[in-house]
């Protein structure tokens, strides 16, 4: 009975020696001989809450991207105001204004760019469209199209991709050549 008392403390001093020996191989990263019955659920938990935590930064960033898509296309509204009023006052567009023009541009290709638009390729020349169009009922335009792109932005959620925004995107592009060229 001794003996095989002694047998026993043998053994479990022999398995908890191997077992703070799986323990040290799995902080140092190395892969144990020995499986654990409770290793295989520490090892479903790191990767869960690794996983969690990269979907919770994506998530982060594309929230991040479409709140500043809407203030691109609220910067834009912004300076097609300014561009109205310039354009009431002086009667035309002096070169502050064509450089906000420009700025507008950039703003509304990165929108449309983000959205995954490209440039409509139906119409080479802005001007064979919109040729009739005179220079203040182009600029007015060119304010109530970037109000309707705004419009559709807010529309739209960070899952979705509007087919309108883009049309209106390329809308707002071509005027804005139009009011370039015909300065």
């Amino acid at each position: 009975m001794l003996i095989r008392f002694a047998f026993f403390i043998f053994l479990a001093a022999v398995f908890s020696a191997v077992n703070l020996g799986v323990h040290a191989q799995n902080a140092d990263g190395r892969g144990s001989i020995i499986p654990r019955a409770n290793d295989a659920d520490d090892d479903d938990d790191k990767p869960k809450s690794f996983k969690e935590t990269l979907v919770k930064l994506r998530i982060d960033k594309e929230k991040k991207e479409y709140d500043e898509m809407l203030g691109r296309g609220e910067e834009a509204l912004k300076l097609s105001e300014e561009l109205e009023k310039a354009y009431e006052q002086n009667g035309r567009l002096n070169a502050n204004e064509i450089n906000k023009l420009i700025a507008v541009e950039k703003l509304v290709k990165k929108i449309r760019n983000e959205l995954g638009g490209d440039d409509d390729d139906s119409d080479k020349n802005p001007l064979e469209q919109t040729q009739s169009l005179a220079q203040k009922d182009a600029v007015t335009t060119f304010g109530s199209t970037i109000r309707k792109l705004l419009d559709e932005l807010k529309k739209t959620s960070r899952f979705t991709v509007s087919a309108a925004a883009i049309q209106t995107s390329n809308a707002v592009l071509k005027i804005a050549r139009l009011l370039r060229i015909s300065r």
